[in-house]
């Protein structure tokens, strides 16, 4: 079921393995080192057409510095900020309390509730353009923070209670039986006893939700118009000139942007791979 192991591989697959990992390393990273090199080209590089070579000098410093000078990016990142948290506690908090529900609990309908709630992650996200673009504005919420809090929340929650299900579901299940049998009502059984087992868990769907909602750019761009709600994902626009694309800046601020999912990913990473780990191992 599983693929064997490289170490246990043949010697020509091995060297196989060896050639070919970097080179798919290297591709893999062509476009993010292409973003980085642009960052730090001088945009006489790019009125020359000196697009893909060698930068002809730095300007590094004067590409980001002039990415906080010429436009509200340290605004859109605060909003980015002002979405990405509170959608990452709400949808998380969420998902534990029905992960741990569809997970201990036996009732008539739960499996087709759980199956409703896996099926929102199905949907194609231009189907929902239109109705939850008419939902916000009846009800006020378009082109504000709270609106697309609150979608993200709900978006996110199918995804986040499947993995919470089957984390759940490959915990020791005698803990919460001898507990039930010792008259420990069933909020103290999820507050003391699994819910510190699932520290790993909610690391690794923290890190994965954060991500998921900062690189968000289709509804920041259906939802929002105006920069007081726009995250920097759909701000970086305001790095081009009225006539020409400013390449260099937007590179730039590409890379500005990028930089807190992936502190947050290294900050988390134990966490994050032992989550997905015991995640991934259970029915």
């Amino acid at each position: 079921m599983f693929p064997t192991p490289i170490q246990k591989a043949s010697p020509l697959v091995r060297i196989g393995y060896n050639v070919i990992l970097p080179v798919a390393l290297v591709l893999w990273l062509l476009p993010l080192i292409g973003v980085a090199l642009t960052s730090i080209r001088p945009a006489s590089d790019l009125a020359a057409g000196n697009y893909f070579g060698m930068p002809s000098g730095f300007a590094g410093i004067e590409n980001y510095t002039a990415v906080f000078q010429n436009s509200p990016i340290g605004w859109y990142i605060l909003n980015s900020f002002k979405i990405t948290v509170p959608t990452v506690i709400g949808a998380v908090a969420l998902s534990c309390l029905t992960g741990f529900a569809l997970a201990t609990y036996k009732f008539k309908g739960s499996l087709v509730l759980f199956f409703l709630f896996v099926a929102g992650n199905f949907i194609p996200f231009q189907i929902l353009m239109v109705p939850v673009r008419d939902m916000t504005l009846r009800m006020g919420l378009y082109d504000t923070v709270t609106g697309l809090v609150l979608f993200h929340v709900a978006f996110q929650t199918g995804f986040c209670t499947l993995f919470m299900r089957n984390f759940i579901k490959g915990l020791p299940f005698a803990l919460i039986e001898s507990a039930r049998v010792e008259g420990v009502s069933e909020w103290r059984i999820f507050r003391y006893i699994v819910l510190p087992l699932m520290r790993p868990a909610i690391a690794a769907l923290s890190v994965l939700v954060f991500t998921f909602v900062w690189n968000d750019y289709f509804w920041a761009t259906v939802l929002v118009q105006s920069q007081s709600a726009m995250p920097v994902t759909a701000g970086l626009f305001s790095l081009n000139g009225q006539w020409v694309a400013a390449w260099h800046l937007v590179s730039a601020g590409s890379i500005v942007a990028a930089l807190p999912p992936v502190a947050m990913f290294f900050l988390m990473q134990r966490h994050f791979i032992a989550g997905l780990t015991l995640g991934a191992t259970k029915g």
